[in-house]
């Protein structure tokens, strides 16, 4: 039981980060080349895998051909995830505090009322 629930979300997994999705669409191909093969019963499947990944044109067909595997390519969700052995967190108990700097504000250091007051204007006539 393991085994089998082991490789459904292995599948899963597979489908849905990479490109294996495609796959899922071989049953639109089938019917698409049956519909080809009835208009021209010549049609040989290689002809009709290079007239629509080799040369492929916008014709009355293109909505379905967009709909054929790996014709039109998405990206797959990535997840990446780096472990550093010597990343460390260190909690101290206590902030230094110096009295002898000052710590500049929000108020003192970037904003300037009078400056922003006078290059916003509204045009004067």
């Amino acid at each position: 039981m393991k085994k089998w629930i082991s490789i459904l979300l292995l599948s899963f997994y597979l489908v849905s980060t990479t490109e294996l999705y495609q796959l899922l669409k071989i049953p639109t191909l089938i019917e698409h080349f049956i519909e080809h093969s009835a208009d021209n019963p010549e049609m040989t499947l290689i002809s009709f895998l290079k007239m629509h990944y080799d040369h492929p044109v916008k014709d009355a067909d293109y909505q379905t051909d967009q709909k054929l595997p790996f014709v039109v390519h998405s990206f797959p969700l990535i997840l990446v995830f780096t472990i550093i052995s010597d990343f460390k967190v260190e909690i101290k108990k206590e902030i230094p505090s110096d009295d002898h700097e000052s710590i500049f504000s929000y108020d003192r250091l970037f904003y300037y009322k009078d400056v922003v007051n006078s290059i916003w204007q509204p045009p004067k006539s």
